[in-house]
């Protein structure tokens, strides 16, 4: 895993954004993986900027979803659906027939995740998941004890993502009890992840992610085993890290920081 180390959460974000945009540059016709929550938005603002400045253009990208409510409808101001419109793809050229998210109000919920998966598979898979991290440690919505070779499915939310996430529902109360959630195995098989994490509060689960036993227990752990994932921190969720100055020592040594490698 490569690990880079910037010194705040905006210049993360935007070293993200680079490397998403490199990809569309590279190959125009890209599968991209996408993450809602607080942490991508400014990545998101920055690939807007890099399309209506300099023509970044996302006209033949295919985008697929982590995960999404279920029982939300679309319009809902916190569905999933809603938060990509109104911060990413409301602003880019984006074709929307190529845009998926799972669909939290099927009627017939694992063939809806059957669908996903095999949406994914006829569109080539994945070229670069983005992903952040719970404070449990759950990519997607694939909480504590996830099979770390499960597929699309329905998950129920853990108390802590319920917590951490009432913010934005007001309440806990009012935060969706489940969710329709990509797999870990599905995660896994995306070419390549970009792991997406800023802030103090996540310095103990990154480091865990990043340096502790590949365990169900941290899902992100997971990544370990992925041959092609790069991870970059603000300084303040880098702070737990036992190999810190290693990982900025290797980057001191790059003549292109925001160029990927496994």
């Amino acid at each position: 895993m490569r690990v880079i180390i910037r010194n705040d959460a905006a210049s993360a974000c935007i070293s993200a954004a680079r490397i998403i945009a490199a990809l569309v540059k590279r190959k125009p016709t890209a599968v991209l993986g996408l993450a809602t929550g607080g942490t991508p938005v400014v990545c998101y603002q920055e690939l807007i900027r890099l399309h209506q400045q300099e023509s970044l253009d996302f006209s033949q990208v295919t985008t697929f979803n982590l995960d999404e409510y279920l029982g939300l409808p679309r319009e809902h101001s916190e569905s999933f659906y809603s938060f990509m419109h109104r911060h990413f793809f409301d602003y880019i050229n984006i074709d929307l027939s190529r845009v998926n998210l799972p669909d939290g109000l099927a009627a017939d919920l694992p063939n809806a995740c059957d669908q996903y998966e095999q949406k994914i598979v006829a569109a080539g898979g994945i070229d670069l998941q983005l992903l952040g991290i719970g404070s449990n440690g759950h990519i997607g919505f694939n909480e504590p004890g996830s099979s770390l070779a499960s597929r699309t499915r329905v998950k129920t939310l853990c108390t802590e993502t319920i917590r951490d996430n009432a913010r934005f529902f007001g309440s806990e109360a009012a935060v969706p009890k489940r969710s329709i959630t990509m797999g870990v195995g599905t995660i896994l098989d995306a070419r390549s992840c970009l792991l997406l994490v800023t802030g103090a509060n996540k310095a103990a689960t990154i480091r865990s992610a990043i340096e502790g036993p590949i365990t169900s227990q941290n899902t992100a752990t997971a990544l370990q085993m992925h041959p092609a994932v790069t991870a970059i921190l603000d300084e303040a969720a880098a702070s737990w890290l036992g190999r810190r100055d290693y990982y900025l020592q290797s980057e001191s040594g790059m003549s292109n920081p925001d160029h990927w490698q496994a």
